[in-house]
């Protein structure tokens, strides 16, 4: 199995990049893993909201195969304490071959034909982050989820 994180627009803040590179690496360790950061819609200023999220959704469509499951992360999804998210992703890749992708949108959110073909969603917190940021901390919890699922000692409680 894949995991692949999908990202609209770049990542453009030194710090953000430095911690998503180191984590992008930690996680290699444990399984295949890739993030595609997909540029933002050429000509945005001119589109409404609606537009600009059914171009990023093209855009998101040409990474997703048909057999792929896809968890969006979004607001409204379900949220997880870290032990709860290993143990879901470890149940996940005891029972399913599937290849994972998540995604984060860009910042009016997913259009309906993405929440349409997500298996599910998940939510980081109840607080909002910028886009860029939320790449950071799911990646730190991925990671933080493959520790907890080896028994290392990164995790502490």
């Amino acid at each position: 199995m894949k995991i692949t994180l999908l990202t609209v627009g770049k990542t453009d803040r030194g710090y953000l990049k430095e911690g998503i590179d180191m984590y992008c690496g930690r996680i290699g360790h444990y399984a295949a893993f890739r993030m595609i950061e997909i540029p933002d819609v050429k000509g945005a200023s001119s589109l409404s909201r609606a537009q600009i999220k059914e171009k990023e959704a093209d855009n998101v469509f040409k990474y997703i195969k048909p057999a792929d499951e896809v968890v969006l992360l979004d607001e409204h999804g379900k949220e997880y304490d870290s032990l709860g998210w290993a143990s879901k992703l470890e149940e996940r890749f005891l029972h399913d071959t599937r290849d994972m992708v998540f995604v984060i949108g860009g910042p009016y959110g997913f259009s309906s034909r993405l929440y349409d073909r997500a298996g599910s969603m998940i939510s980081l917190s109840r607080m909002t982050f910028s886009h860029q940021l939320v790449r950071l901390v799911f990646l730190e919890q991925l990671y933080r989820a493959f520790t907890i699922m080896k028994g290392e000692p990164y995790h502490h409680e």
